[in-house]
């Protein structure tokens, strides 16, 4: 009887240990760490912001880089023997939102220390961009980039066409000379117009228009150089919308 109750012992002893090893930790109440359920979880597998900008309706208060900064800057700067990725005038590449900001001095929020908006402004022939004899920016174009200086220098994306493409009566002062002035005229105007090519004003464009040069051209049709030259094609909203205007009889809208 005495040899069954030492062996009960020891096997309750033996029971006893291997229970009191396997609890999990417990945090001290300071350190327990609250479960949030009012966010979603993070998508660690997101590679490419880009596309989850894809149908973001673009805010018509805020400046986007790829959709208004950089035609800009390629249109009028970033080309050969200037500031594309080849050439590299002064170190300065304007091809790209990673190259203009490692290279162009953007000071996010503060004008007065951002090269890139002080040489459009400088009043001196010899120091201002674009270099003479090729013209100024217009003034809403450095305003523009002014805003996007002021607002942060981010690279915000959104989607234009979002919304739909509305080619309903698309008028020539608020959709087609800005879309020209934005994409094609920082090459194709002064006094020595890329191929010849003046896209100046009205008349010019008018003139490209009914020649067939100016459609063949952005559409990239057969025969025709595609434009804007060495960068992507207009999207297909823009060439809807500039097809429009040409088919309603290209007017002075």
């Amino acid at each position: 009887m005495r040899m069954l109750f030492i062996l009960f012992a020891v096997a309750l002893g033996i029971l006893l240990l291997q229970t009191s090893c396997k609890h999990d930790p417990i945090l001290p109440k300071e350190e327990m760490v609250p479960i949030d359920t009012t966010t979603n979880p993070v998508d660690t597998m997101i590679t490419n912001p880009v596309d989850t900008m894809q149908g973001q309706p673009c805010d018509e208060d805020k400046v986007y880089f790829e959709k208004d900064i950089l035609p800009i800057l390629q249109s009028n700067c970033a080309f050969s023997g200037c500031h594309d990725a080849a050439s590299a005038e002064d170190g300065v590449i304007l091809d790209s939102y990673e190259n203009v900001i490692a290279t162009a001095d953007v000071e996010p929020f503060n004008l007065e220390d951002s090269e890139i908006f002080e040489v459009l402004i400088d009043t001196r022939e010899t120091e201002r961009m674009p270099p003479t004899p090729t013209s100024r920016l217009p003034s809403d174009q450095v305003q523009l980039i002014a805003t996007w200086i002021l607002q942060g220098g981010e690279n915000l994306i959104c989607d234009p066409e979002a919304n739909g493409c509305d080619t309903i009566e698309v008028s020539f002062i608020d959709f087609v000379e800005p879309t020209i002035q934005t994409h094609c005229k920082g090459c194709h105007s002064g006094m020595v117009p890329s191929g010849n090519i003046d896209l100046s004003d009205y008349a010019n464009i008018k003139s490209h228009v009914e020649s067939g040069k100016l459609y063949g051209a952005i559409s990239w049709e057969q025969g025709f150089v595609p434009m804007p030259q060495g960068l992507d094609q207009l999207s297909d909203c823009t060439l809807e919308k500039l097809k429009a205007w040409i088919d309603d009889g290209a007017l002075n809208n």
